[in-house]
């Protein structure tokens, strides 16, 4: 009886830790689709110079962190000092029940024309869309 009881033990724990390990490959995976394509099209849109398009999407959160005038000199000085996207790979994406409701952090290892960066997207959905909240650029390359 003790012998069986210790098998089903070893059988639960072996159970736990193959789910556990799925939760994780789930996360490797990637965004959710439409959180994703929000990214792409706010990338394509600082790539093309749309910054009022940018800045009148964006969630409160980023206007409030930030006047028009500035997040215009912001996104043009990552076009400025980074050039254009030629490859983008997800490091970490991370979604959060706020207060303020659904949110997703990702963070992305950069190829740009000029410098390898590391950006990091915070994305709020609001009615069903999800909308900028905070971007950032960095690079040691650039110092």
């Amino acid at each position: 009886m003790r012998r069986r009881w210790t098998l089903d033990i070893g059988l639960l724990i072996a159970c736990a830790l193959f789910v556990s390990a799925c939760a994780v490959d789930q996360t490797r995976r990637g965004l959710p689709p439409a959180a994703q394509t929000a990214i792409d099209n706010i990338t394509d849109d600082i790539a093309a110079g749309r910054d009022d398009k940018i800045y009148d999407e964006a969630a409160d959160e980023w206007r409030r962190a930030a006047t028009h005038d500035e997040s215009h000199a912001s996104f043009e000085r990552v076009r400025n000092t980074f050039g254009r996207v030629l490859s983008r790979a997800l490091v970490a994406g991370r979604e959060e029940q706020t207060a303020n409701g659904h949110a997703i952090v990702a963070t992305f290892n950069t190829r740009f024309e000029r410098a390898d960066a590391i950006e990091a997207f915070t994305l709020v959905e609001r009615d069903g869309r999800w909308q900028l909240a905070r971007y950032t650029a960095h690079s040691d390359a650039l110092r």
